[in-house]
């Protein structure tokens, strides 16, 4: 689904990324690493908020290296930046029909999300900010979901958030593989993202130092890797 090849990437003069490979596979590809390890950029890379120095991004056998985020989106990639970001002074259903406008089952697919998030309906006319920082994040995610993408990337979907809510956001991270979806992640409970992960990579420092096939069994090699 998504192949990012030989990446380097960064912020001015900075190099963050420095040739780093993810190979493509559908289902869950796993981003592993500690904090500066250059996730988030590679995650940026791939949905277009930062332009590679080198190297390219194949998406569906498409190369869209040189393509904005918003004509990605427009190919099937759904991006949830990581911080529970919405449209805090905009109520839950204002925040969900902005994404829904213009599209032909908008109404169908708000009702889809409030079905899959009840959270959501119960607060739909309340404004975003005043959500808990669980219930931002699965608006966060039924926004970017409405744009009925093949590859939901996710920054960290589990940061900061109760742990009630985090059990039902890997719940839905695991029934939306089940129905089709591929899903770029990057999450720091390591013991859940292998669990649903088809291949991984770690990061550190900005290169790939260990790569492998998901699963519980890979988790002491890639805590080893990340010495923990």
């Amino acid at each position: 689904m998504l192949e990012l090849t030989d990446i380097q990437a960064g912020y001015g003069r900075t190099l963050v990324l420095h040739g780093v490979t993810l190979p493509a596979s559908d289902g869950v590809v796993a981003v592993l690493g500690h904090n500066g390890a250059g996730k988030s950029t590679l995650l940026r890379v791939a949905i277009g908020l930062i332009k590679p120095r080198s190297g390219q991004v194949i998406f569906d056998g498409e190369d869209v290296t040189s393509l904005p985020p918003n004509r990605r989106v427009a190919r099937g990639m759904g991006y949830v930046p990581q911080g529970q970001q919405s449209f805090g002074q905009l109520s839950t259903m204002e925040n969900l029909q902005l994404v829904a406008d213009g599209r032909k089952r908008g109404k169908a697919l708000i009702e889809q999300q409030l079905s899959r998030f009840p959270a959501l309906e119960k607060f739909a006319t309340r404004k975003a900010g005043l959500l808990s920082g669980g219930q931002r994040q699965q608006l966060a995610i039924a926004r970017a979901l409405i744009t009925e993408p093949k590859l939901l990337i996710l920054d960290e979907p589990t940061e900061g958030i109760q742990p009630s809510i985090v059990t039902e956001i890997e719940r839905t991270i695991i029934s939306l593989v089940e129905e089709g979806l591929s899903v770029l992640l990057v999450e720091q409970h390591i013991g859940f993202a292998l669990e649903a992960a088809e291949q991984y990579v770690v990061l550190a420092s900005g290169r790939v130092t260990q790569e492998g096939s998901g699963g519980m069994a890979a988790t002491g090699a890639v805590r080893a890797a990340m010495l923990i």
